[in-house]
């Protein structure tokens, strides 16, 4: 019986966010709640209700997560998809950010881990009623988000929706604008390229897609953009 081989943690991970996702003290420093929401300049729990506004599921749904998360999103995701009877998959290639949040879900029982990579993903076209893709494409180089973003439509069933919520070029009004550029640059450099382009500018030729909804907040800092296939 042929086993799939696990994903090698990409190189851009390795050399970009060693420090913020592959260190064992990364665990210990960003996994607080508090510390994401300062990140995200207390917009976690706004930003996180954005996903769960968009999540309205039939009974025995199944729902995909692309990257673990710091903080309580996914707990939060998998409480929204258990209120239908559905099921949520947790994706990742990174092995210690399953291992930490099989630890933080080991009250959810509708959630399954999986070690793969989001730019190959091992599941047939088709495979999802919904996912989700939280503030995952910012630190992909261009290539690996263009794939990402494709599987991601590639695995959902027609008529489901793909959620993705990212950073946005703000507004020249904006003062975060002036703070948040060198502080990318420096940590995220990935990340410019959101301020640059649409999210939409990435999504795939080759799949129908019904319909796309954007939208920005908090001055423009932010993104959602929702596909349904």
């Amino acid at each position: 019986m042929h086993r799939r081989v696990a994903p090698e943690i990409p190189a851009y991970l390795q050399e970009t966010y060693w420090w913020a996702y592959l260190h064992e003290n990364a665990l210990w420093i960003f996994e607080r709640e508090w510390m994401v929401n300062l990140i995200l300049w207390g917009n976690m729990k706004r930003l996180t209700a954005q996903v769960l506004g968009e999540t309205r599921l039939k009974p025995r749904s199944r729902v995909l997560q692309l990257a673990c998360v710091y903080g309580d999103f996914t707990c939060r995701l998998a409480q929204r998809v258990a209120e239908s009877g559905s099921r949520l998959d947790l994706v990742d290639v990174a092995p210690i950010q399953l291992r930490n949040a099989r630890h933080k879900l080991a009250q959810h029982r509708n959630v399954s881990f999986q070690h793969q990579d989001s730019s190959a993903l091992h599941y047939p076209d088709d495979s999802f009623d919904q996912s989700v893709v939280f503030f995952l494409l910012h630190e992909q180089p261009d290539e690996v988000r263009r794939a990402t973003v494709r599987e991601a439509i590639r695995v959902t069933r027609p008529g489901g929706k793909i959620i993705f919520v990212d950073y946005h070029g703000p507004k020249r009004s904006n003062p975060l604008r002036y703070v948040m550029k060198p502080v990318l640059a420096l940590l995220e450099p990935f990340a410019m390229d959101l301020w640059k382009d649409e999210l939409s500018s990435w999504l795939p030729s080759d799949i129908p897609i019904r319909d796309v909804h954007t939208e920005t907040s908090f001055g423009g800092l932010y993104q959602k953009m929702v596909v349904t296939r």
